[in-house]
């Protein structure tokens, strides 16, 4: 039986299990419950035998917009950039999610068929095959709103992009384009909109025609000689989002957000 999360969608395919980010009226927006439900179904459909590829995409128009900023927001709503006043980070859920990404022992296809920013690019790092629609785009914005970059992207980015494409992406908050990112390796293939998850699906399915045990151990030999350098990177960003997050000019933005 297939397993109910309440946002994320669940589908199951001739062994491919297909995770949708389900909640399309925030363009799939991450709050505390989809972090809570991905990493959830990301460890079910590992444990399940007959499942052997998993594909991850978003419902609706957008792949993700990345944090809820409007449930950050709320959070630190009054607070102060007193770092004794104001409210403390949660990162335990979304550390368990990167570390669940980071560990996972059956091929990551992820199919980005909309606006993928924050942790909705970032999470690619952790793709073994990307696909992306033509008309989507993708950003890293947290230069912009104060923010230190997360998901052990300061490793997965310059591991997948080289060191100036990663630098600039994380520094400059610019967008970019599907033909960007297939120039710079963040992407396999660009689709055109109503070809996206039938491409990503038929591939899913070529992998997951071949013996289970040989998928997993090529994963694993394939993460191996990164998995130490995830979790320190990881570790570091989280230090620093709890330095920063509700403080300077991550106060600012924000309040900027919640007053919008």
């Amino acid at each position: 039986m297939t397993p109910l999360i309440s946002t994320v969608s669940i589908a199951d395919c001739n062994r491919v299990r297909t995770l949708a980010l389900n909640r399309p009226e925030r363009l799939n927006a991450f709050n505390g419950q989809m972090v809570v439900d991905l990493a959830t179904a990301l460890q079910q459909a590992t444990a399940d035998p007959e499942i052997r590829v998993i594909l991850l995409t978003g419902s609706g128009r957008a792949f993700s917009a990345g944090a809820d900023l409007k449930e950050v927001a709320q959070q630190f709503s009054g607070a102060t950039t007193n770092s004794e006043t104001r409210p403390p980070v949660k990162v335990d859920a979304f550390a368990e999610l990167v570390t669940t990404l980071a560990e996972l022992s059956k091929p990551l296809i992820v199919a980005v068929n909309g606006v993928g920013v924050g942790f909705g690019m970032t999470i690619l790092g952790f793709a073994d095959v990307a696909f992306m629609s033509s008309e989507a785009r993708l950003r890293c914005p947290f230069t912009a709103i104060g923010a230190p970059p997360e998901a052990a992207s300061t490793y997965l980015l310059p591991l997948l992009l080289g060191r100036q494409n990663a630098a600039w992406t994380l520094l400059s908050s610019d967008w970019i384009t599907a033909d960007q990112a297939l120039q710079m390796g963040l992407v396999w293939q660009i689709c055109a909109p109503g070809d996206l998850i039938t491409t990503a699906h038929r591939h899913a399915e070529q992998l997951a025609e071949k013996p289970a045990h040989i998928l997993t151990t090529v994963k694993r030999l394939l993460n191996a000689p990164h998995r130490e350098q995830i979790a320190a990177a990881a570790e570091r960003e989280n230090e620093a989002m709890s330095e920063l997050l509700g403080t300077g000019s991550n106060a600012d933005a924000l309040t900027a957000f919640a007053q919008r």
